[in-house]
């Protein structure tokens, strides 16, 4: 089959769009591309089911390229995303695409950015406009005929649009354009929501379904680990230490954990960056940009704050805490392994979302297997791999060019190269732990996967679990205080230690022992004067939340 007669050639796309196709080092369509580019190019509404990676963008990008007339300059076609780092994506394929198309213009439009140059790139005459829906919203608030000339409608990653709550907003801009539009919607899922809005919206429409979510995940490597809440934190930085990865993201619920992960991963010298809604456009940019060409090398995101994040560097994908549900699971992991390539993703899992696990293995259709957390045998290992790694290709030519200097500070030092040697080694570690007591010393982490004892009936007894979550013996002079906040809302002891010192006027000593659990923190005070502390904390907050701390009465 050659690029003249098959390929994209095959499917009837204008000419100086498949040259600009061919350009970036595509030759053949995918599935998705194979079986939608010619319901689009033939004016059909269409409903795609398909996941990140498959090539969708592609497959709806072309044929309406195909069908714009650039010498019309106003808006023609919009594609709807659900997040900004999508919409970014999706108007930079658009443009790719679109090079060898003289007068052809695409905009972005999303929340972070000036309206005021969206807005005239619009007036303007941009015929494709890629969007988010609460900010096209805010621009049709000032102009509601701004879609009035579109005629090609495209809702990508429909599900997720209504998972961030945008069905109002959609139904704005579906009344902003005319009925007679081309409407075309895919989606990973198709929930009721979903097919709802098919029914009110798309005419007639034509049913493409491709890969399965098994399918997705195969080609994936994954596995699990047992660990305790407050655990997370150490278990990654272990992780870190044997996983041998390129570039990795971690996934984790709320954007304080975001913050606090990715200052720890620094603490240890990583390169690592948080991700998070509450991150500034410009920043957001800076920090994929960075992923991509090498200067950060761990993102830590919110599963939201990852939309569209397509990065080829992604070897690896840590959920350092559980997905809400099954598709998110497969949306995260997704982001490694792409187009063939190799994967690796490893899940957290408490003991309390053992159940979650189960679910997302019989959704998938596929085992998670459990694994151990490294012990210090295995991270001293890795440690000193990585050592030789690094000195090995430094050996060869090093006597010629350095043996004249050895000898000269071996002789002004009066020591034996081997000494010498040792002394180098010393200050190239900057103390890095490199015997197995050091190691074991500085990661006191116990893998948790252990199962608890069972009883004669068989049923695991909760004795253990109840001990070794019971409140430790009281300092002489405290009082045991209760706050609802806990590891779930991303709260780590020195969250709730800096609240409590910066608002209560306290001196570090005058706080005893800080217990994280999953739902509830303990925090001991002083007895002495407790109720005025208390009502002095009653407005902090942490991580966004107030404390509400109160007395804590153990039954």
């Amino acid at each position: 089959m050659t690029q003249e007669t098959g390929g994209f050639a095959a499917l009837d796309l204008h000419p100086s769009i498949v040259a600009a196709v061919l350009a970036t080092g595509y030759e053949e369509p995918s599935a998705i591309q194979q079986q939608s580019i010619p319901i689009i190019l033939a004016g059909h509404d269409m409903i795609g089911q398909a996941q990140t990676g498959t090539g969708k963008t592609a497959a709806f990008a072309l044929p309406i390229l195909n069908r714009i007339d650039p010498s019309k300059r106003e808006p023609q076609a919009l594609i709807l995303a659900p997040t900004r780092e999508l919409a970014l994506q999706v108007a930079t394929a658009f443009e790719t695409y679109a090079k060898q198309m003289p007068g052809v213009t695409v905009v972005a439009v999303y929340g972070g950015a000036p309206m005021g140059p969206q807005l005239k790139a619009i007036r303007n005459g941009a015929q494709i406009v890629v969007a988010t829906p609460g900010r096209l919203c805010d621009h049709l608030r000032r102009d509601e005929k701004v879609l009035a000339t579109v005629n090609h409608l495209v809702l990508d990653e429909a599900d997720e649009m209504l998972k961030l709550g945008f069905m109002d907003d959609l139904e704005v801009i579906f009344k902003a354009m005319p009925e007679t539009r081309q409407t075309v919607l895919f989606s990973a899922t198709l929930p009721a929501s979903i097919r709802a809005i098919a029914e009110r919206h798309l005419r007639d429409p034509k049913h493409v379904k491709i890969q399965s979510k098994t399918q997705t995940v195969t080609a994936i490597e994954q596995a699990h680990l047992m660990v305790h809440a407050d655990q997370k934190v150490s278990a990654v930085l272990r992780l870190l230490e044997v996983e041998e990865f390129d570039a990795l993201i971690a996934f984790v619920r709320t954007k304080q954990a975001t913050l606090d992960l990715a200052s720890a991963l620094e603490a240890k010298g990583y390169k690592a960056a948080a991700l998070n809604g509450d991150i500034a456009q410009n920043q957001r940019e800076r920090v994929i940009d960075s992923l991509k060409d090498g200067r950060l090398d761990i993102v830590v995101a919110t599963d939201v704050a990852a939309r569209g994040l397509d990065v080829p560097r992604i070897t690896h994908v840590f959920n350092v805490d559980m997905p809400y549900d099954p598709e998110s699971y497969v949306h995260r992991i997704g982001r490694t392994g792409r187009a063939g390539r190799e994967g690796r993703a490893l899940l957290l899992v408490t003991p309390r979302e053992r159940r979650m696990l189960q679910v997302i293995e019989r959704v998938t259709g596929q085992k998670v297997a459990e694994v151990r957390l490294p012990n210090g045998q295995a991270v001293l290992d890795a440690r000193i791999k990585k050592l030789t790694n690094s000195l090995a290709p430094l050996v060869a030519d090093a006597e010629a060019s350095h043996g004249d200097l050895l000898d000269r500070l071996t002789a002004d030092i009066g020591c034996s190269p081997r000494a010498l040697a040792a002394a180098l080694l010393r200050k190239a570690t900057n103390g890095q732990a490199l015997t197995l007591e050091a190691v074991e010393k500085e990661q006191p982490l116990v893998p948790s996967s252990a199962p608890r004892e069972r009883t004669a009936g068989g049923e695991r007894s909760e004795r253990g679990e109840r001990e070794r979550r019971a409140p430790m013996p009281l300092g002489e002079g405290r009082a045991r205080c209760r706050t609802a906040l806990g590891a779930r809302d991303g709260i780590a002891a020195k969250n709730l230690l800096g609240a409590i010192l910066n608002e209560g006027g306290l001196a570090r000593e005058a706080i005893g022992r800080i217990q994280v659990r999953d739902s509830f923190s303990l925090v001991e005070l002083p007895e002495d004067g407790l109720d005025r502390l208390l009502t002095k904390l009653k407005d902090t907050r942490v991580a966004g939340k107030q404390l509400k701390l109160r007395r804590y009465r153990e039954d």
